[in-house]
């Protein structure tokens, strides 16, 4: 969850006035608020571009009509945080994004005009490769170089222990925020922009392990609204197969398989769960060791019961994908839930809808 104070926290479950603050940076430097009266930001971890964004504005003024008009989609971008008023003339906000502006559209004589962006990774992506890219050295050397080829002034920031990868030679046309994606997997990580704009290489958070966050509970005080639940076998893994092989470098092909081993596990390897593998190769594997620990990585998150749940709680702008929550529902029974998916809405509005990609009972 992005760092806020307790204050703000308890102030989410008590009535309160929306505090929202969209920011448009212009290219030729100039950094100008815009009056806004709604919209929304929505984060997905299952994108590959993580966080989009709307925002409606009211003057149809602004509808560009020339490639150096203020909100033409040449190159400016917006800046979006949601916060709380305290009442005594202050506030606190968190940020949602930094957006490259894409779309702008609206009715010319009476408005409103819809803004329409998407996250940092948008600029990576579509900065294709036009002649071929050598990635070579560790994770988070090769991802910071594929970045700051597009985004120089963009800190990239790791969470991960960094790891040796062999070298990769990507093709003209290649995606380069694919490569990115694929350069993290080698580590069992992922890479994402984060509300700051910078980008972020980190695991997923251990569900077992990993303190909740945020309580989602019922009753007076509390930011539930309602909850559903429900669990699938699908796309659950109890064995992950990594495999390399670099010709660039002339090293052997290398393997190594990595399965859930407790017995005490729903989901060990030859249990009643069955064996249910799944395959990951990458020519940046380049040793068994590699193979194993990237394995091992993937495993933790594959293993994971696929549980879905639906909840609606009061707004948290705060929230993060990965975030463990603790939920609390009417009947006093309580889960832990992790964080996928959610969307932001900037205005009054009270529903806040959370996916979230597994759950256990709390003890």
């Amino acid at each position: 969850m992005y760092p806020v104070t307790e204050r703000f926290l308890a102030r989410l479950a008590e009535s309160h006035r929306v505090a929202t603050e969209v920011t448009l940076f212009l290219t030729d430097g100039r950094v100008v608020p815009l009056e806004h009266i709604g919209g929304s930001v929505t984060v997905d971890r299952s994108q590959a571009i993580r966080r989009t964004c709307t925002v409606t504005v009211p003057d149809p003024a602004l509808i560009p009509r020339t490639p150096t008009d203020q909100l033409a989609v040449y190159g400016s971008r917006i800046r979006i945080a949601r916060g709380v008023e305290y009442g005594d003339g202050t506030k606190e906000l968190v940020p949602l994004g930094v957006f490259r502006l894409d779309d702008v559209s609206g009715d010319v004589n009476d408005g409103p005009v819809t803004l329409s962006g998407k996250d940092l990774a948008a600029v990576i992506t579509d900065d294709r490769f036009t002649q071929p890219w050598t990635s070579k050295g560790t994770v988070v050397g090769a991802i910071t170089a594929i970045v700051q080829r597009s985004l120089a002034d963009t800190a990239v920031t790791a969470t991960i222990e960094d790891a040796v990868i062999g070298t990769r030679v990507y093709d003209v046309e290649a995606d380069p925020w694919a490569a990115c994606v694929e350069i993290a997997a080698a580590a069992g990580a992922t890479v994402y922009a984060n509300p700051d704009g910078q980008i972020v290489i980190a695991t997923l958070p251990d569900l077992a392990t990993a303190e909740p966050v945020w309580e989602v509970a019922a009753g007076e005080g509390g930011v539930y609204i309602k909850a559903s639940r429900g669990m699938s076998s699908a796309n659950v893994f109890n064995g992950v197969l990594a495999r390399g092989e670099n010709t660039a470098e002339d090293v052997a092909p290398v393997a190594a398989l990595v399965v859930d081993s407790d017995p005490g596990s729903p989901t060990y390897w030859g249990g009643p769960f069955g064996r249910r593998p799944m395959f990951y190769s990458s020519s940046t594997l380049t040793s068994t060791a590699a193979c194993q620990t990237a394995a091992a990585l993937k495993l933790a998150e594959a293993k994971a019961p696929n549980s879905s749940g639906d909840i609606s709680s009061l707004p948290n702008p705060a929230l993060e994908p990965g975030d463990v929550l603790r939920v609390v529902h009417p009947d006093g029974s309580r889960e832990l839930h992790q964080v996928s998916a959610f969307t932001v809405p900037l205005d009054e509005s009270g529903d806040f809808p959370i996916s979230t990609i597994s759950a256990k009972e709390d003890a």
